[in-house]
């Protein structure tokens, strides 16, 4: 018996590539589009517009479509959550915010709303394990002495920082931290920590202790690397074997030409 996917599609490259994985498994994937996706509609049998505020209309679609699974991919920007928030008129955006709109609510929230149609949640890797990094240095140019030890002293912060839902990005320059993403995202904490710093910082990625896989990946693209070109960021490290670089080849063309060391560890350091 056919299996149906509901695609949960946030912003990005990734929504389309996991699609057309999903696709190449045998699944019947059903799009539900809540940002602009590239490729999505390529390899998705259906497409559906959706929106944050049009929960119960995405619910029902998900029964009529006999949707046994469903998968996250994609950049959800939470400000959305809030901006609807602030409009709801019934009240029905506070009630499904009751518990909180930490990441730990949301997924909370999210499994038992879909448990209870039936609907397992799926973990991403299972569809997008071809860009998972490996470990090791990717660019010409391996971290200095002193960037191996930002990245260090990073790491030990940024860790601490996801086990209570802080967030997963740390920018350091001379052993100080000067950036610690919130809500607002990778590469506006890398401009941020450049404003505070100038030139010359380091910028650490973790992934969350414990990582639930089914709703994020840490990912870095060719777009955070222009931001640190243009901000002047001269390493990047990430953690190896638990994140996804989309777009290889691009990300280490933009750093070589800017001179920024790309690496990607094992942890602990």
């Amino acid at each position: 018996m056919e299996r149906a996917l509901g695609l949960m599609a946030g912003a990005g490259v990734l929504p389309g590539r996991a699609a057309a994985e999903a696709t190449r498994q045998g699944w019947r994937v059903v799009a539900f589009a809540f940002e602009d996706a590239p490729g999505l509609a390529e390899h998705a049998d259906l497409v559906i517009p959706s929106r944050i505020d049009q929960i119960q209309t995405v619910l029902h679609e998900l029964t009529a479509r006999r949707v046994s699974a469903v998968l996250f991919v994609g950049k959800f920007w939470k400000q959305r959550v809030f901006d609807h928030l602030d409009r709801d008129v019934d009240g029905a955006a506070r009630q499904l915010a009751r518990g909180g709109l930490s990441d730990t609510a949301l997924a909370e929230m999210v499994i038992a709303t879909l448990a209870a149609l039936g609907v397992e949640v799926l973990d991403q890797r299972r569809f997008l394990s071809p860009w998972i990094a490996s470990s090791g240095v990717v660019t010409g140019r391996a971290p200095t002495d002193d960037e191996w030890t930002e990245i260090r002293q990073g790491f030990t912060l940024a860790r601490h920082l996801t086990s209570l839902g802080i967030g997963q990005t740390v920018v350091r320059s001379r052993g100080v931290t000067v950036a610690v993403e919130a809500i607002e995202g990778t590469d506006e904490t890398i401009r941020r920590g450049a404003l505070l710093a100038g030139p010359g910082t380091v910028v650490v990625k973790a992934v969350g202790v414990p990582q639930d896989y089914r709703f994020d990946i840490p990912t870095i693209g060719s777009a955070t690397l222009e931001v640190m070109a243009e901000a002047g960021s001269t390493a990047l490290a990430m953690v190896g074997g638990a994140m996804l670089m989309v777009d290889r080849q691009d990300v280490i063309r933009i750093a070589d030409r800017a001179g920024i060391a790309v690496v990607n560890v094992d942890e602990p350091l």
